[in-house]
C-alpha cells in the first residue's frame, strides 16, 4: 500500500486549501474496504482518500441507517414519478453510452453550477470508476423505454452499500433521478439485509454536496478515527423538520 498526503486548492470550498490523504490499494478485500469506509475513507478506482485538512472539518462522512431512514413526502413523489424506469444492477462497465451520458451531465453542471469544464476519455473513466473494483464494484443502470437516462456507481460490501457517483441525462433533471437513485440503493440494501448506505461527504457550504443532509435520519462520523480506533457515528434527532440533532450547522 502506498500512502501520500497532498495539498491543493479545495474544489468544494474555494479559496481554501485542501489536505488529502491518498492510499493506493490494489484489489482491496471487501472487509478491509468496509473498515475504511466506516472510518471516513472513500474510493475512486484503486485510490482511497480522506480529507485531513488542518483547522477545517467541513467534509463530514454521512450514512443512512436502513432500518430508521424514511423518505419524506417529496422523495415519495419522486419515487412515484420514476416507476416507469427499468433498473438493472450489474458489474461496473464502460460503453460509449456511458461516456456520452457522463459528458452531457458534466456539461450541464458546468453551465448551471460553474463546474470545471471537462470531457472524459475512456481511459480516465476506467481508472476512476472501474479499476480496482475487485468483487464489490457495481452500477445501477436506469432506462426509460430502452434509453439510458442515469448511471449510479455503487460498491456492494459485506453489510453495507457505498454510493460512489451518480450522473444522469440533463433533459430528465425534473425527474429527480439523483434522489431516486439514493432511494433505490436504500431499498437494495434493505432487501439484502444490510445496515447502512454511505453517501460520502456532506459539505454544508457546497451547493452540490449539502443535499445529503435532507436524507433523515442520518448519522455523521465523529472525527477521523485510525485503523484500530472504533468509529463513532452520531445520529440526527429524526425526520426533516424534527430538529437537527448533532447536525445543527459530501462526500
Amino acid at each position: 500500500m502506498l500512502e501520500v498526503i497532498q495539498e491543493h486548492d479545495c474544489v468544494y470550498l474555494p479559496p481554501r486549501t485542501a489536505r488529502m490523504c491518498y492510499r493506493l490499494i490494489q484489489e482491496c478485500p471487501p472487509e478491509r474496504y468496509q473498515s475504511l469506509l466506516e472510518r471516513g475513507w472513500r474510493r475512486f478506482g484503486q485510490t482511497f482518500f480522506r480529507p485531513e485538512c488542518m483547522g477545517c472539518a467541513e467534509c463530514r462522512s454521512l450514512r443512512l441507517d436502513v432500518d430508521t431512514f424514511r423518505p419524506n413526502r417529496s422523495m415519495r413523489r419522486t419515487q412515484a414519478k420514476n416507476r416507469d424506469l427499468r433498473v438493472e444492477l450489474r458489474g461496473a462497465s464502460l460503453t460509449t453510452e456511458h461516456l456520452d451520458l457522463y459528458d452531457r451531465y458534466h456539461g450541464d453542471m458546468t453551465r448551471r453550477r460553474s463546474w470545471e469544464e471537462r470531457a472524459s476519455s475512456p481511459e480516465e473513466y476506467f481508472q476512476t470508476f472501474i479499476a480496482g473494483q475487485s468483487v464489490f464494484g457495481h452500477e445501477l443502470l436506469y432506462r426509460l423505454d430502452g434509453e439510458l437516462v442515469a448511471v449510479a456507481l455503487v460498491d456492494v460490501l459485506p453489510s453495507a452499500l457505498s454510493a460512489v457517483y451518480c450522473f444522469y441525462a440533463p433533459e430528465y433533471r425534473d425527474r429527480g433521478l439523483g434522489v431516486f437513485s439514493v432511494l433505490t440503493q436504500v431499498e437494495l440494501a434493505r432487501r439484502r439485509g444490510f445496515r447502512h448506505v454511505y453517501l460520502g461527504y456532506w459539505i454544508e457550504g457546497n451547493r452540490s454536496m449539502r443535499y445529503k443532509a435532507r436524507y433523515r435520519p442520518h448519522e455523521i462520523l465523529e472525527g477521523r478515527p485510525g485503523a484500530h480506533v472504533p468509529p463513532t457515528w452520531n445520529p440526527t434527532a429524526g425526520p426533516e423538520g424534527a430538529g437537527a440533532g448533532v447536525v445543527g450547522n459530501p462526500g
